[in-house]
């Protein structure tokens, strides 16, 4: 689904502020409430917007570790597979198979350096896994949770 200017500027202010009232956001892009709600309903009966979440600190969670493990697996396996074996882990935040020699790339957060080696240990034994790769986080550099505003051409 393509967006009009308008609801790309609906999109990008809920982004910033998913708790805004349709009143508030319907000020910023020029339209009234109600017409902003028919709006974000029909934008979310398309699929252009999944939900509302709220962003919470992981280390306030207890989630003090944070790391990408590579996965390199055997010549048969399906994304699907790779897919279904790191949803049981719930520390397992993010996967997605990728481009090099490596076939998947998931986002691990733990609560220490042991539960991660656990974490890592349990999925390396996964019987299409070969070998994996790890690289811990020291620190974040940029961390954008508005990273996906809408592309809008010009």
């Amino acid at each position: 689904m393509s967006l009009d200017e308008i609801d790309a500027r609906i999109v990008t202010a809920l982004i910033a502020d998913a708790r805004a009232s349709y009143a508030v956001i319907g000020n910023q892009v020029g339209l009234s409430a109600p017409a902003v709600k028919r709006r974000v309903d029909r934008l979310r009966a398309t699929g252009a917007i999944t939900g509302f979440s709220a962003r919470v600190d992981p280390a306030a969670l207890g989630w003090t570790t944070e790391a990408y493990v590579e996965l390199f697996c055997g010549g048969s396996t399906t994304p699907e597979e790779i897919g279904a074996a790191v949803r049981r882990h719930p520390e397992v935040t993010d996967a997605c198979t990728v481009t090099g020699d490596a076939d998947a790339l998931i986002h691990i957060r733990a609560s220490d350096i042991r539960h991660f080696e656990q974490v890592v240990e349990r999925i390396a034994a996964e019987p299409f896994v070969h070998r994996t790769r790890s690289v811990i986080v020291l620190s974040r550099l940029v961390e954008r949770a508005d990273a996906i505003a809408p592309h809008t051409r010009s």
